[in-house]
């Protein structure tokens, strides 16, 4: 006799937690995310249906692959990835885990979902972000952008948190995570701000220097 695994019926979309790189296109006119993982070469949008990576005609999550998006169903989870070394950069989304689904221990393998909310850490520096800027790295017609506090990155494609949310619709909400650090400043802590705008104007010094100045 065929075991059946349990057939699930619930009255709204299961929440789901996982980790990705939000991206943007190459002419900045659309927005959306790139797995850290299995898939991670195909970029996908707000609402969007899993394809088998494998490329077999079956519709994920079939059973006898591990094709199809994958999530955790704790929070906590899903932000102690982002702890590793090579997550750093990362967020963590909120999503709706919407048609078919394998529900495992930790997570569930599915066909189709809604990102919701997408969390945001702090810049690679320390402070807080205001903006998604290039990270320096991206998929073939897509940028990979990262949380900046606004000073940090210079020269590259940025947008901001309300931009982002445009451009990638679907009611998808960016939220940034607050130290809530003390202002005071100790004197290394402001020998190294001076240092960073004394940086900031050498770059915009070199800048100016590649233009013919007016007669």
């Amino acid at each position: 006799m065929r075991l059946r695994l349990p057939q699930e019926r619930p009255a709204e979309p299961p929440t789901g937690y996982k980790i990705a790189y939000p991206v943007l296109s190459r002419n900045a006119t659309g927005a959306g995310f790139t797995g850290v993982s299995l898939g991670g070469g195909a970029p996908y949008g707000a609402l969007d249906d899993a394809r088998c990576v494998y490329g077999r005609r079956h519709h994920p999550p079939a059973r006898r692959c591990d094709c199809g998006f994958h999530c955790l169903h704790s929070l906590a989870d899903a932000l102690a990835l982002t702890c590793a070394g090579q997550h750093r950069r990362a967020v963590v989304l909120e999503i709706g885990v919407l048609g078919s689904y394998i529900r495992y221990e930790r997570g569930m393998r599915y066909a189709r979902q809604r990102v919701r909310t997408v969390r945001v850490g702090s810049c690679a520096c320390g402070r807080d972000a205001v903006r998604f800027a290039d990270a320096g790295w991206g998929r073939p017609g897509w940028r990979v952008v990262a949380a900046d506090c606004g000073g940090c990155a210079l020269g590259g494609a940025s947008v901001t948190f309300e931009e982002f949310e445009k451009l990638v619709g679907d009611g998808v909400k960016v939220t940034a995570e607050r130290s809530g650090a003390v202002t005071d400043r100790t004197l290394p802590e402001l020998m190294a701000e001076a240092a960073l705008l004394q940086a900031r104007l050498d770059w915009f010094e070199g800048q100016l220097a590649r233009f013919p100045m007016p007669d």
